[in-house]
């Protein structure tokens, strides 16, 4: 995902209050939340909503990983049905990404990810491609819907800050 345009908002607006970041894998990241790990959690959809509100921010699509030099590293972007005609298998994309990776870089297959995805582990020996056909998959902003108790209201008041700068609010709107 890339939350850059948000932290540096952020910044901008909260120059006293740090905002801290932190990576997890897919299956972690709703449980951070209620694990009291996170405020707010970047999420990619489906995720499981109890407990939880999401309000989505954008969709991302999806993107073919080949070895360099793969036949569909000369089209600028492709179909599923012509990466599966093009070659090796399809691998799934799952929390091992890295790990499938260096199999693709070794010229054993390809797989489909998120664009983001594939930027993050951008490599010399990989190209991505755009797939035209595959579903793109969709971010949200999540946190809990009853915050915990402990949370003070300053605490709240930087939660719906940020909230507040995903949706593109500005310092002078009027909602607070």
């Amino acid at each position: 995902m890339t939350p850059a345009k948000w932290v540096r908002i952020w910044e901008e607006r909260m120059r006293r209050v740090p905002l801290e970041l932190v990576r997890t894998d897919a299956p972690g990241q709703v449980s951070v939340l209620h694990d009291g790990l996170a405020d707010m959690a970047l999420v990619r959809l489906p995720i499981d909503r109890e407990g939880v509100h999401a309000i989505p921010l954008y969709d991302e699509q999806q993107v073919v990983v080949v070895a360099k030099g793969h036949a569909i590293t000369a089209a600028d972007a492709v179909s599923l049905a012509e990466v599966r005609e093009l070659g090796a298998p399809v691998h799934p994309f799952d929390q091992q990404v890295e790990d499938t990776l260096e199999l693709v870089a070794a010229g054993v297959g390809s797989i489909v990810l998120p664009h983001s995805v594939a930027r993050l582990h951008a490599r010399r020996d990989l190209v991505a491609r755009e797939v035209t056909d595959a579903d793109p998959t969709s971010i949200a902003l999540a946190w809990l819907s009853d915050p915990a108790p402990a949370r003070t209201d300053s605490e709240q008041y930087r939660v719906d800050t940020f909230i507040g700068i995903v949706r593109g609010r500005t310092t002078n709107s009027s909602r607070r």
